[in-house]
């Protein structure tokens, strides 16, 4: 069995590497990048994509000369065509992904959007419901400023923005306060409300409606994406014991 890696004057052959794939549990990602391998295997760079792409890891990876070029490769084990094969899967993925889910987008856009909505809200969090309750109408009645309040009573890290947080995804808070910001117009105040160990008050200070613009199409697409790839991982993969293997 040929050697295929030294490490301290340790050599390995590669009968010893499917041991070593199992002990740090990198065969999972061994089998997604066989998946992603041969599902964009008919996917295919124009020369002059090939030849930015080239051009840019050089920059990245400071390599200004055919000398330097073949010891980079060296060092990583890989000839210039596992190179170029490594360099511009990333686009040709971007590209898979474009091909096989374009169509899908918009309704799966639709169907995520009231999940992706942000909101941007105030938050004062105390243990005492009589605090809370005082806090609540101090605001209400405007002898104090929810900021002012939060920076000296909230018992979260919100204290030091004064209450503020986001914008955040409308799911991102937790699920009660979620519930609650859900249903409320900007400026609206809601009373104290109990969510597992603290009583607060919460303020939804404005909703910004997710949009499908080029950074959330792109996002819709690896979405896609990866409920495909889990879906493959799960129906086409197999991993054998040791003791299965002849």
């Amino acid at each position: 069995m040929s050697v295929v890696l030294e490490i301290d004057n340790q050599v390995y052959t590669a009968e010893d590497l499917v041991p070593l794939l199992r002990q740090y549990q990198m065969l999972p990602r061994l089998a997604q990048e066989i998946l992603i391998d041969r599902s964009i295997a008919e996917i295919e760079c124009s020369e002059e994509e090939n030849t930015a792409i080239y051009d840019q890891f050089c920059q990245q990876n400071k390599i200004t000369s055919e000398e330097q070029m073949q010891v980079w490769l060296e060092k990583q084990g890989m000839n210039r065509d596992q190179l170029q094969h490594l360099i511009t899967k990333k686009l040709r993925l971007d590209k898979y992904k474009e091909k096989t889910w374009s169509n899908e987008v918009d309704a799966y856009f639709i169907k995520r959007k009231s999940q992706l909505d942000r909101v941007v809200y105030s938050l004062i969090r105390v243990e005492k419901p009589e605090v809370a309750q005082e806090l609540y109408f101090r605001i209400k009645d405007d002898e104090n400023t929810f900021s002012e309040l939060a920076m000296e009573y909230s018992l979260g890290t919100e204290a030091q923005t004064g209450g503020l947080i986001g914008p955040v995804e409308i799911n991102a808070p937790h699920p009660k306060i979620a519930q609650i910001l859900a249903t409320c117009q900007p400026g609206q105040l809601v009373p104290p409300t109990r969510v597992g160990e603290w009583i607060v008050i919460v303020r939804l200070e404005n909703y910004l409606s997710a949009k499908l613009d080029a950074p959330m199409r792109q996002r819709m697409l690896d979405e896609l994406f990866n409920r495909w790839l889990n879906e493959a991982m799960q129906q086409k993969v197999s991993f054998l014991s040791s003791t299965d293997t002849p």
